[in-house]
């Protein structure tokens, strides 16, 4: 009932109320210093909305593929897409559910995904995004934050982090306000433990040996 509810809350969003305070049609300055910083590969861009940052990344040479809940939001992702002329694999789905997704992923990006998912989710989503990265990846988090955790407000507190350890590092932090509904937010970069890393390029190197 309660991933009911969210399906139809974020598409009425889209359907009724035109586009979302998140959806800003620009992407981030964060998100462009790291496609400055680093050579292009395989990109996931979870909970996409309208495609924004699908397009920005592909057409920086990135393999995007987007996921998002809202109907409207895909099919407007879609468009965009072809009117800028790049590829990307633009998905209807739910990104505590993605089993039929295979990594890994270079990036993985989430711009406010992630706090508005229901406690219940967050688990799941935090498993998703340890099974989808590369051993060498990057994991780009913007969060909004809440100070109640009976808030019906959408964020997160500061131990729902924890999830992501302690397999993920956070190896960047940069706390600020979000200008749009003057929330605490942070922008967060994680990145696979050293010894985790190490096990899965090993893993990677032994599965490639036995194909041989």
């Amino acid at each position: 009932m309660e991933r009911l509810k969210r399906w139809f809350e974020f598409n009425r969003w889209y359907l009724r109320r035109g586009r979302p305070p998140w959806d800003t049609g620009v992407s981030p300055p964060e998100l462009l210093a790291f496609i400055a910083a680093h050579p292009p590969g395989r990109a996931l861009d979870l909970g996409c909305g309208t495609g924004t940052n699908v397009v920005t990344l592909a057409r920086h040479g990135w393999r995007v593929t987007g996921v998002d809940f809202a109907v409207k939001a895909i099919v407007e992702a879609r468009r965009k897409a072809r009117a800028a002329g790049v590829q990307a694999d633009l998905r209807l789905g739910d990104v505590t559910q993605l089993d039929n997704l295979a990594g890994p992923f270079d990036l993985i990006l989430d711009i406010g995904c992630f706090h508005g998912l229901p406690a219940d989710g967050r688990s799941a989503y935090a498993r998703n995004v340890k099974r989808l990265l590369a051993p060498s990846g990057t994991f780009l988090l913007y969060v909004m934050f809440k100070a109640d955790a009976q808030s019906q407000r959408s964020g997160i507190l500061e131990a729902d982090l924890a999830l992501f350890a302690p397999e993920l590092a956070l190896v960047a932090r940069a706390d600020g306000v979000d200008t749009a509904r003057g929330r605490p937010s942070a922008w967060l970069t994680y990145r696979f433990s050293a010894s985790v890393a190490t096990m899965a390029t090993a893993h990677g190197q032994d599965e490639c040996s036995s194909a041989g």
